[in-house]
């Protein structure tokens, strides 16, 4: 395994909710990103690590070989690929993503 993938592996398993993203929490950098902080947020997640892309290419490319899924950001939970922002806005209407991020300790 490569140090990227490592890293990668090690950060999504060793906080409860990871976000690939473009931009940081306070300044996303795409609508995307931005759109997916602002979900997690109306969840009620405190527990969040964010990783910028934009900072490393390696780890730009290394989560879309990580995931299998090509588009950032990425949205990890107990260390389980949950997708892209399309798939957490589903989740949140749903209400099935603030369960899953209460059920990981990230709210608490």
């Amino acid at each position: 395994m490569s140090d990227v993938q490592e890293f990668i592996r090690e950060t999504v398993t060793q906080h409860p909710v990871v976000l690939f993203m473009k931009g940081t929490a306070q300044f996303p950098q795409c609508g995307f990103s931005g759109k997916a902080i602002q979900i997690l947020k109306s969840c009620g997640v405190k527990k969040l690590v964010t990783v910028n892309v934009l900072e490393d290419d390696e780890v730009r490319q290394g989560i879309k070989e990580f995931s299998s899924w090509p588009t950032i950001p990425q949205l990890y939970v107990s260390g389980e690929f949950i997708g892209g922002s399309d798939i957490m806005n589903e989740m949140n209407e749903s209400g099935e993503l603030k369960t899953l991020l209460e059920q990981s300790g990230a709210t608490a």
